[in-house]
């Protein structure tokens, strides 16, 4: 394999493909990325083998400068050749095996002789297509996954509850995320005539939004094994989480007897300070709602206390006192990207949910917390 390359070009690709490394692996070629060298075509290829795999595609075009002089693959380790791409100092870099699976990384003055792994000892992946597949504007799965995602648990011993379930169903898809004590509802419109219903890791679907554009679009292929995420030349694959998502459509109210118009900032910055004191490391916050005064305030017996009226818009109903964690509404609040929420109660022990006045497909639903003080 012998070859040159513009720096810039090989270093989009490589920084895409390693977002797919996991620090641990017990295969040792699994911590490299996996270059195949052909004629007019670059394959970067990077793999957990496990939950996620992306591969990315260089062509040889006017934008991407690329030089074959030898075909053939080989797999670097990930640290390194992402370190040595960002040291050298250079436009074009070239890369060749010299001996075995010795390559050489070199740009000027600099070299670097790399001892790399054989190709044919890397993972054989499955890229196949999926049958069901639809496109879908960039911008818009971006702010699908950044609205619900926040929302899955981290608990490996619930794994349903770590990725989002994506449900479609007469040309509608319903994104829904939580971890029982929260949940995140996305609806969108997607031009498939597809039914299906599977849940996708969060920790994948993050690193889906790190790497795509907000413009352009993003093709989506499924089936009931794997799910692929299709922009430009980049192709993130993931397997699907087992198991039945629960139906969470009971939890969400439908009437509410009180409603909070509030400026996004005005509580974000008021829940940010009543939260920096913690009750055995959990931000509970209480809301005291009444016609005339809104206080949000905080109590713990090692730390103090917090308390400060709200400034707010509007306020519907009867009095109401509600404590919640405040991370959580924090959260919800921050990803909904708007100038106003409206926060809807029920009652003070149960669910209330928050909606951006601006874009009725999303709504985040909280479950309070029950204080004695």
């Amino acid at each position: 394999m012998k070859f040159k390359i513009a720096k810039k070009t090989i270093s989009t690709g490589l920084i895409a493909v390693s977002r797919a490394i996991s620090a641990n692996t017990p295969i040792p070629a699994l911590s490299g990325i996996k270059i195949d060298c052909a004629s007019n075509t670059l394959i970067l290829t990077a793999s957990n083998n496990s939950d996620i795999s992306i591969q990315t595609v260089i062509e040889k075009s006017d934008e991407n400068f690329f030089e074959v002089f030898e075909e053939g693959s080989i797999v670097i380790e990930a640290k390194y050749i992402l370190e040595i791409v960002r040291k050298i100092d250079c436009d074009i870099i070239d890369f060749a095996i010299i001996d075995g699976s010795l390559t050489k990384i070199s740009g000027d003055s600099a070299e670097f002789n790399i001892n790399g792994i054989k190709a044919n000892d890397y993972p054989n992946i499955d890229f196949s297509k999926p049958l069901q597949n639809f496109k879908i504007d960039a911008d818009t799965i971006r702010s699908v996954i950044s609205q619900t995602s926040f929302a899955s648990s981290d608990e490996i011993t619930r794994p349903i509850f770590t990725g989002v379930n994506f449900a479609a169903k007469d040309g509608v898809m319903e994104c829904i995320a939580t971890d029982s004590f929260r949940l995140a509802k996305k609806t969108i419109n997607i031009l498939a005539p597809y039914n299906f219903n599977i849940t996708i890791p969060a920790k994948t679907l993050r690193e889906v939004e790190k790497i795509i554009d907000r413009e352009g679009e993003v093709e989506i292929a499924v089936n009931e094994k794997k799910v692929q995420f299709y922009f430009g030349t980049t192709l993130i694959q993931t397997r699907l989480i087992d198991g039945k998502f629960p139906d969470t459509s009971r939890l969400i109210p439908e009437e509410f007897s009180s409603i909070l118009t509030v400026d996004t900032r005005d509580i974000l910055s008021a829940i940010d300070r009543a939260s920096f004191i913690k009750n055995d490391g959990i931000p509970v916050v209480k809301l005291s709602l009444a016609a005339d005064e809104i206080i949000v305030s905080s109590k713990s017996q090692e730390v103090g206390s917090s308390v400060e009226k709200l400034i707010y818009e509007k306020y519907e109903g009867e009095p109401l006192t509600i404590s919640f964690r405040g991370n959580y509404v924090y959260d919800a609040i921050r990803f909904l990207s708007t100038s106003q929420v409206s926060i809807e109660f029920t009652t003070d022990m149960k669910p209330f949910v928050i909606k951006d006045l601006e874009d009725s497909s999303i709504i985040q639903l909280i479950l309070p917390v029950r204080t004695y003080n």
